[in-house]
């Protein structure tokens, strides 16, 4: 069994648990108010500029041409889509202007940027991976479960679902596993470690959206 089967393997009742979360069935079914998404969007932007620096730092430590270019890749390229996409629900720049993160957005982006500060490349690029594969699964299960044509959040279930997004995932998951297998059974301990918990974080970030979490003070 590949590493990447372990991990999923591990995290699966976060899965579970995520896609029967209101902000997921919700947007499957197209009625999620759009308050909610919109705060989604902006922390979600907010996310990423950490999760950029984390893609690009990694491109720096990598050995392999190809893997460097695939995370470049990801960087350049996966991350202009995403802000193309957030770009087409969020007409007015104030209103990205004036977002500021959240508990939970500052929480993730804190454990992906210490991972870049001070982890080793192997717990580096397993935090990265729920990234990948939680929107990966996440799209495909909506994708699949939706009904009706007029779901007004369509462009972002086509985006995760799409064969670029799910490119992407499969790359990144064939380059974690090469460097997984060079790995002891210790320092893939580490790796599972860093992966369950962007995955509990990473289901953190969709209850905060729906709840449109705030500072208590």
């Amino acid at each position: 069994m590949k590493w990447s089967d372990k991990a999923w393997l591990a995290i699966q009742p976060i899965y579970e648990k995520t896609i029967q979360l209101p902000f997921v069935q919700e947007l499957m079914k197209g009625i999620l108010a759009g308050d909610k998404f919109l705060y989604y969007i902006q922390q979600d932007s907010l996310y990423l500029a950490s999760y950029g620096r984390l893609l690009t730092g990694i491109a720096t430590k990598l050995s392999n041409p190809k893997h460097i270019q695939c995370f470049i890749t990801f960087a350049d390229e996966n991350m202009g889509q995403e802000k193309e996409l957030h770009d087409s629900y969020i007409k007015d720049v104030t209103l990205m202007n004036d977002a500021v993160p959240s508990p939970t957005c500052l929480l993730y982006t804190s454990h992906l940027l210490k991972q870049l500060a001070v982890a080793p490349l192997h717990v580096m690029i397993a935090a990265v991976m729920p990234c990948f594969v939680i929107y990966k699964e996440v799209g495909e299960y909506i994708y699949n479960h939706q009904k009706g044509e007029n779901n007004p959040y369509k462009s972002w279930i086509e985006t995760y679902a799409g064969e670029e997004h799910i490119e992407s995932a499969r790359k990144a998951i064939e380059i974690c596993n090469e460097i997984a297998e060079s790995c002891t059974e210790r320092q893939q301990m580490e790796m599972l470690e860093a992966y369950v918990t962007s995955a509990r974080i990473e289901h953190l970030f969709w209850v905060a959206a729906y709840n449109k979490e705030e500072w208590p003070v």
